[in-house]
């Protein structure tokens, strides 16, 4: 249910979404699904969380919360894990820390209202410290948070600080065909800049899905024809115009992000140059 919670606890319900995993938490139960809680003396409560993106919230937060990560994948491939984390628009009532053997670095200062911010570390970099706040009236007060963890090269992609506008090469577009969560022909509809979060939302009309991880492209029911949205960095100026697009990237906290996106026919010439040496990563209808 989703009564009121004893304070410092996660409220009953709250619940930790990965994928196809549904993690439900509850004072002092360990669900095989995902998710561990301990209690612990001095108001430190332990979660244990299994699933490798979710959610996790906390209600009336007193005292601290430390959020360990453990992924159902093998250990010696935490070294290659990158963790990012993206807290919720209305979250309040205590700091984010990255904890390592003590040693506590401020991720997210309470109040701290940036929009769509996402903080990433590398998971070896330590684990996760919630601490509440002081507070005059706990009771209107949630602490929340997305997380994913994905592959130190994958979140590279997403957060590149160098050239993060620059066209993709030949063989970086044939690789993003074959590795993207998305892969779709289309065209530019029209461009929405959000100034505040520094974000462009591209609306694509698209005339061919090869694939896609999450529905983010879906029929409209007035037309018949597939549309979707794909976020990218304002600084790239994106702009509508003529012409298809091979528009590809990667799913990042539930939206579309862009990655190598040439001229449709650019895309066909490299495929078929690939193609005829045999040297194309992976087959996709170019037409």
């Amino acid at each position: 249910g989703r009564g009121r919670a004893r304070p410092g606890w996660l409220r009953p319900g709250a619940e930790v979404r990965a994928g196809f995993c549904h993690c439900s938490n509850f004072p002092f139960l360990s669900s095989p699904s995902g998710l561990t809680h301990e209690s612990h003396k001095k108001d430190v409560e332990q979660v244990y969380l299994r699933c490798s993106e979710g959610s996790i919230e906390w209600m009336y937060p007193t005292g601290a919360l430390i959020v360990n990560l453990r992924p159902n994948t093998s250990p010696a491939s935490y070294k290659h894990l990158t963790v990012c984390i993206k807290p919720f628009k209305d979250s309040a009532g205590a700091n984010i820390y990255l904890e390592k053997t003590g040693e506590l670095k401020l991720l997210v200062r309470d109040g701290d209202r940036s929009p769509s911010k996402v903080y990433c570390f590398a998971y070896d970099q330590g684990g996760l410290f919630v601490e509440a706040t002081p507070q005059q009236d706990i009771s209107r007060k949630i602490t929340g948070f997305q997380y994913e963890l994905m592959n130190k090269g994958i979140a590279s992609d997403l957060h590149t600080v160098s050239a993060p506008c620059r066209p993709c090469s030949d063989t970086e577009v044939l690789l993003a065909v074959c590795t993207s969560d998305f892969v779709i022909r289309g065209s530019i509809r029209d461009v929405t800049n959000e100034e505040e979060e520094q974000e462009s939302i591209i609306h694509v009309g698209v005339s061919k899905l090869y694939r896609q991880k999450s529905k983010v492209f879906q029929l409209t029911g007035e037309s018949g024809n597939w549309r979707g949205q794909i976020k990218t960095l304002l600084e790239c100026g994106v702009k509508p115009g003529d012409g298809d697009f091979l528009f590809t990237g990667r799913m990042h906290f539930g939206e579309a992000r862009l990655g190598c996106a040439p001229r449709f026919k650019d895309f066909q010439r490299m495929y078929k140059e690939a193609k005829d040496k045999g040297l194309n990563p992976c087959e996709i209808g170019p037409d």
